[in-house]
């Protein structure tokens, strides 16, 4: 029985020549089901637990204080964020729709979706799954002589799976600098408004 499975595996993946690593991409929509499930999620005492865990543990973090799930905290001039290492109390489940749920709060600030894909790839033999959600603020044309809002920047927001277990996930708002557009909101203010409460 193996043998079929490891036959099936060649036709559909072929042996590749030295150091070439296999790759897929695609953009895929998220379930009705899913969507369903967070919302019976967001109501319960599970969530509020974890998003709070969450923010104090960033705020954490930026103390040099580690604690877990553990929080990695991402500060530059053009881009910050922070990434959410899997670890306790996280199971898949929570973690996945911790992860979905701050997709839906970042649109509920005013964002548009602007893509949702999904990448797989063979990394040290190793099969990487990244699930990567683009956010930008809404199009808009300013009156004469004002400049556009950014609000944040434009937000990425990556869960990262390895060999189907998950790993971790991260946010980073990109900031334009152009003088078109007004300087972005702080980050810390962004933190603010995706963890309170509903």
């Amino acid at each position: 029985m193996g043998d079929f499975f490891d036959d099936l595996l060649k036709k559909i993946f072929p042996p590749r020549a030295g150091n070439q690593s296999l790759s897929v991409k695609e953009n895929f929509l998220v379930k009705e089901k899913d969507l369903h499930d967070l919302e019976a999620w967001n109501t319960s005492e599970e969530s509020k637990t974890l998003y709070d865990l969450v923010y104090r543990n960033y705020h954490y973090k930026r103390a040099q204080i580690n604690e877990s799930p553990e929080v990695h905290v991402f500060s530059s001039v053009y881009a910050n964020g922070f990434a959410l290492s899997f670890g306790p109390p996280l199971d898949s489940n929570s973690f996945s729709l911790l992860f979905l749920g701050l997709s839906r709060r970042i649109i509920a600030l005013g964002y548009e979706q602007v893509s949702l894909d999904r990448k797989l790839e063979e990394v040290n033999e190793q099969v990487k799954e990244t699930e990567k959600f683009y956010f930008k603020p809404p199009l808009q044309l300013p009156k004469e002589g004002e400049l556009i809002s950014q609000l944040y920047g434009n937000i990425s927001l990556e869960k990262i799976r390895i060999n189907q277990q998950p790993s971790y996930f991260k946010l980073l708002a990109s900031v334009y600098s152009d003088r078109l557009y007004y300087d972005a909101k702080p980050f810390d203010d962004l933190m603010d408004r995706l963890f309170e409460r509903p």
